[in-house]
């Protein structure tokens, strides 16, 4: 199913737990975006790992991304989203993705 990957922008693979790193340049890019100050975006928005080894952004109390909007289903920062995010599928995923992820095959 990579090969012929299509996002559908069905948001479902920003709704699964776990860490989304970001490295300090993603989080200066994201701030700027949001009209904050790094310090501040990275308080409000981001935690350290329990690995210690990198920043990840918040989730929400039901696991979705913390940019993931309630209203359209969309990603709020899609245009500076992180790297992860990006290159989802093709260099990070998770098991089971291919269930819940709606891309179409071209």
């Amino acid at each position: 199913m990579k090969d012929g990957f299509l996002c559908r922008k069905c948001g479902n693979c920003c709704k699964v737990p776990g860490y989304v790193r970001v490295s300090e340049s993603e989080t200066d890019k994201i701030a700027e975006y949001l009209k904050m100050n790094s310090r501040e975006f990275n308080e409000k928005y981001t935690f350290l790992t329990s690995d210690r080894r990198s920043l990840s952004l918040r989730e929400k109390d039901n696991g979705s991304c913390i940019f993931l909007s309630d209203t359209t289903g969309e990603c709020v920062i899609n245009p500076v989203k992180p790297e992860q995010c990006a290159s989802f599928p093709f260099k990070w995923n998770f098991e089971g993705w291919e269930a819940i992820c709606q891309a179409a095959a071209d």
